[in-house]
């Protein structure tokens, strides 16, 4: 089975580009979310950001179980999923978008300034492209900042899926 993950920075569009490439590519759609909470992996709270903090060992153990025994493609959504071993993932989708539409995206969400601010930075460091580097996945990176039909990305995820 293939398994593609979305990562980017928080508001980036990981979750519209997931949920509309599922769909063409028969992938099943998993939001890391939902496992994290189901699997009760949130550790503690982190109050300055107002978000739970997570144990990526453990998530990656989970991840790992649920990839070996998926009878399906999977893509996974997740600011975490480029933590995943290499040996797991075919391809990453690192999103990006302009500070200016992703600081608004974040204020549409009622983020407090501090969470904005440090999201801001993670996409200004480019933070999750440099760790999926690190990790060295297969890398595209989509611009998410016009939210583009994903009509060329399918065609280029069909035509990689025939090349392996």
């Amino acid at each position: 089975m293939k398994t593609i993950i979305t990562s980017g920075s928080v508001g980036s569009g990981k979750t519209y580009v997931s949920k509309k490439l599922a769909k063409p590519l028969k992938y099943e759609y998993l939001d890391l979310n939902k496992v994290i909470k189901e699997n009760e992996l949130e550790e503690s709270y982190d109050k300055k950001n107002q978000c739970y903090v997570v144990d990526i060992k453990k998530l990656n153990k989970i991840l790992i179980k649920i990839i070996k025994e998926s009878k399906k493609n999977l893509i996974i959504d997740s600011h975490l999923s480029h933590y995943l071993p290499k040996k797991y993932v075919n391809l990453c989708i690192i999103t990006t978008c302009d500070i200016e539409i992703l600081s608004k995206r974040l204020k549409k969400r009622k983020y407090s300034k501090s969470k904005i601010k440090n999201n801001l930075e993670v996409e200004i460091f480019n933070t999750c492209l440099l760790e999926a580097k690190e990790k060295k996945h297969n890398i595209l990176v989509l611009d998410t900042t016009k939210r583009s039909n994903l009509k060329e990305v399918i065609s280029y995820i069909k035509k990689l899926a025939t090349l392996k």
